[in-house]
C-alpha cells in the first residue's frame, strides 16, 4: 500500500483535519454530504471525524458549508509552520 504524502511529507505527520464542536453542531449532515474523501461518519449527536488524514491538506470547504459554524481547522499560519518544520526533518 502506498503511503500518502503531501509535499514529500507523510500525510499522517501533518495535523490538518477538521474538529467538530458537538455543542454547536445541528447534526444536519451537510459536512458528510459535501466531503467526498470519507473524512466524516455519522455519530450519535453529531458527525465524527472518522478518517482525519483523508482530509485534503489546506482544505476548509466543509467548514464553509456548515451553517452552525461547528467545524474548525488549525490556522493557515500553523499549517505553514508545521510544513516548514516537517520539511526540515525529512
Amino acid at each position: 500500500m502506498n503511503e500518502q504524502k503531501y509535499m514529500g511529507i507523510p500525510r499522517e505527520q501533518i495535523p490538518w483535519f477538521p474538529v467538530i464542536d458537538p455543542n454547536k453542531c445541528l447534526n444536519c449532515g451537510s459536512c458528510m454530504e459535501f466531503c467526498n474523501n470519507d473524512v466524516y461518519e455519522e455519530g450519535e449527536l453529531s458527525p465524527i471525524v472518522k478518517n482525519p488524514y483523508n482530509c485534503v491538506v489546506g482544505c476548509t470547504s466543509c467548514q464553509k458549508v456548515c451553517e452552525a459554524d461547528a467545524i474548525s481547522f488549525p490556522s493557515k499560519d500553523e499549517l505553514i509552520s508545521w510544513l516548514k518544520e516537517l520539511r526540515k526533518q525529512s
